[in-house]
């Protein structure tokens, strides 16, 4: 027998990755989780004809001869099906996008790709050896690229996401259909929490990360929370989002966590826990821990685990130009164009931190024909500054907060560094990439 299965609990993702992996394996045999996530269900009704699926219990006792997986490499997402089988399949084949995987099974073909979603992998494969793929599979396949790639926004999307969602619409994929049942919060309990969710919410910052976290008591286990979680993640815009719903008649409670940054990985943070997922997506069930003292213990383990988040010390310039406040604004203004600045700390006879100039302010005195007036006339004297040890939040709050594109850096009255917009442009671009940060950051000190 030849079986194509995903993990268990298939989310969109797998289920596009299948319904392209039936296209690749024509001879294979679709083989669906008893857990199917709320969104992928619905498609799996949609399109029940389509896939055919046996069940597990129609595989039990059964010599597979190949057998393909998609959307994961572990043994542990696929054990519902391999503790069925008569033995282990001859011929095991992987088609997997996520890097922290466990990577356990035993598998004599692996294709791996670290791609915003696991359905690009096989759409490539069907371009590349010209395989058509009807309209309703590419409506199925372009849902699960959206679902797993947050509409295009994961930080680990690719370029080859992009064309194979650009040839799947090609191929006549459905957006409309998408767009309905991507509809992240389509029932009235689900709105109900979500709100009061915002009113339930606590944010903490822990190792210069702004950290929310929720806790919601609810009778027992309901479907559509992930999504829940993900609408407040998205309205709130925190680093990282821990949404603790606590079930009273189970005494055990699930964490749905979602993260924007490298340095909270979920996967690995949650993985310790017993759960697991993507970096930027992960969840972890607790059996017999209920009550307000997951929230408790949850908080006190990321403050042991987080890393610590990137300062301004670490992505300011740190090669300074200043004026002195007794130079003239002729003088000033050929100085400003030598370095090819628009504006420069302006320092006292102590050399400490005492103004701004910028060439607007430079462009007034030359309107009112006073560039033979000294720096200190027409320098901005109440200065936004800040310390090296700010987080990039606070820098952000400081420069859009007062409409400013430049400021300094101060240790004892001195300036040590100054952030300007390319320095922050610099930190937004390579916030995932910390190497690569650091070295274009040190580029321009």
């Amino acid at each position: 027998m030849k079986l194509i299965v995903g993990h268990t609990n298939m989310d969109m993702d797998c289920l596009g990755s299948m319904a392209l992996a039936k296209l690749l394996y024509p001879d294979h045999q679709l083989v669906r989780s008893r857990l199917i996530h709320p969104v992928a269900r619905d498609f799996y009704n949609l399109y029940d004809s389509y896939f055919n699926f046996l069940k597990v219990k129609d595989i039990k006792d059964l010599s597979v001869e190949s057998l393909v997986v998609v959307d994961t490499r572990s043994v542990k997402r696929i054990e519902e099906y391999l503790k069925v089988m008569d033995g282990m399949p001859s011929t095991i084949t992987v088609y997997d996008h996520h890097p922290s995987d466990s990577s356990d099974l035993d598998a004599q073909n692996v294709h791996f790709e670290n791609f915003g979603s696991n359905t690009t992998i096989l759409a490539l494969e069907l371009m590349e050896k010209g395989i058509e793929i009807r309209p309703d599979i590419a409506t199925i396949a372009l849902t699960g690229i959206f679902a797993d790639t947050g509409n295009f926004t994961h930080e680990n999307v690719k370029i080859e996401d992009f064309k194979v969602a650009h040839h799947l619409m090609d191929c006549g994929a459905d957006i409309n259909i998408i767009r309905r049942f991507l509809k992240t919060l389509k029932e009235e309990y689900q709105i109900h929490l979500f709100h009061d969710i915002l009113n339930h919410q606590i944010y903490k910052h822990i190792n210069g990360h702004l950290i929310l976290f929720s806790y919601i008591e609810l009778e027992k286990q309901i479907s559509g929370l992930a999504a829940v979680a993900e609408k407040v993640f998205e309205v709130e815009n925190p680093d990282a989002y821990f949404s603790i719903f606590s079930f009273k008649k189970s005494a055990s409670s699930i964490v749905i966590a979602r993260s924007q940054k490298e340095a909270i990985d979920l996967n690995q943070l949650l993985g310790e826990l017993g759960g697991g997922g993507h970096s930027g997506a992960a969840s972890v069930f607790l059996k017999n821990k209920s009550g307000i003292v997951v929230q408790e213990d949850l908080m006190t383990y990321l403050v042991e685990n987080i890393s610590h988040a990137i300062t301004v010390g670490k992505i300011m310039t740190r090669k300074v130009h200043s004026v002195k406040e007794d130079w003239s604004l002729m003088e000033t203004s050929k100085f400003l164009e030598s370095v090819n600045h628009s504006g420069a700390p302006v320092n006292n006879p102590d050399d400490e931190l005492s103004g701004f100039i910028t060439l607007k302010d430079i462009m007034k005195a030359r309107r009112a024909n006073q560039m033979h007036a000294p720096v200190k006339g027409y320098m901005i004297k109440n200065v936004i500054h800040g310390k090296k040890d700010l987080s990039m939040r606070q820098i952000e709050r400081l420069m859009f907060g007062n409409n400013i594109g430049h400021i300094p850096i101060v240790e004892n009255g001195k300036t040590i560094g100054l952030v300007t917009r390319t320095d922050y442009l610099n930190f937004i671009k390579y916030n995932n990439h910390s190497d690569s940060l650091m070295n274009t950051v040190s580029m321009h000190k």
